[in-house]
């Protein structure tokens, strides 16, 4: 199996066991779940590193694509431990 269709089928696993997203969530919540959302923000910044490269043609189309669902498989993550270990989501809220 390809390493991106695995990624998916992980992300679509993990999300399985969560409620639906209704708004947006920001990085915290258990420990385990900062440090996901941590390493998540890494792989966002390798994609958009990545971009310039794709777009010389010095990186493979298939390897940009990992990197989008490596940072997709940390976010999953990342709510599926605050979901195991009982913690809200930490979610934004508009200042009024």
């Amino acid at each position: 199996m390809e390493a991106s269709s695995q990624l998916e089928e992980w992300i679509d696993d993990l999300q399985a066991s969560l409620p639906p997203l209704t708004t947006f969530i920001l990085p915290g919540g258990h420990p385990a779940a900062a440090h996901l959302h941590l390493a998540r923000t890494t792989a966002r910044r390798a994609e958009r590193i990545s971009t310039a490269l794709i777009e010389e043609e010095e990186l493979d189309e298939a390897a940009y694509i990992f990197l989008n669902r490596v940072s997709d498989y940390f976010f999953a993550a990342a709510r599926y431990a605050n979901h195991i270990f009982d913690i809200e989501d930490v979610t934004w809220h508009k200042l009024s």
